[in-house]
């Protein structure tokens, strides 16, 4: 996670899968970034291009990390990912179910 104060945006790479102990460490490293800036300048970018499909366990981790970008207010959020039309309809149904509006998943 690196926070680029002259873009303005918080550049992140999520690959592999999330674990319950993924997510815990993520969501401190999170908060611990994100407390230092005015999140509703920035954008918050993920290069998740190595990430695999989203299975039954890992959805509920997922929603809390998109309910907490959607708290954090964020000026916009970019998804990029390889070309895979089932997992751009994953993150984009778990964006939509969370409320999460300001973000563009994109295929790359």
């Amino acid at each position: 996670m690196n926070v680029n104060q002259v873009k303005k945006t918080i550049d992140m790479t999520v690959s592999g899968s999330f674990t319950p102990e993924k997510a815990q460490e993520f969501i401190n490293e999170y908060q611990r970034k994100t407390s230092a800036i005015k999140a509703d300048e920035f954008t918050l970018q993920f290069d998740c291009r190595d990430l695999n499909l989203v299975t039954q366990e890992m959805i509920p981790d997922l929603e809390n990390c998109f309910r907490l970008y959607q708290s954090s207010g964020f000026k916009k959020i970019v998804i990029e990912i390889k070309k895979s039309a089932v997992l751009k309809m994953q993150l984009s149904r778990l964006a939509r179910n969370t409320g999460l509006k300001n973000v563009e998943v994109t295929e790359i």
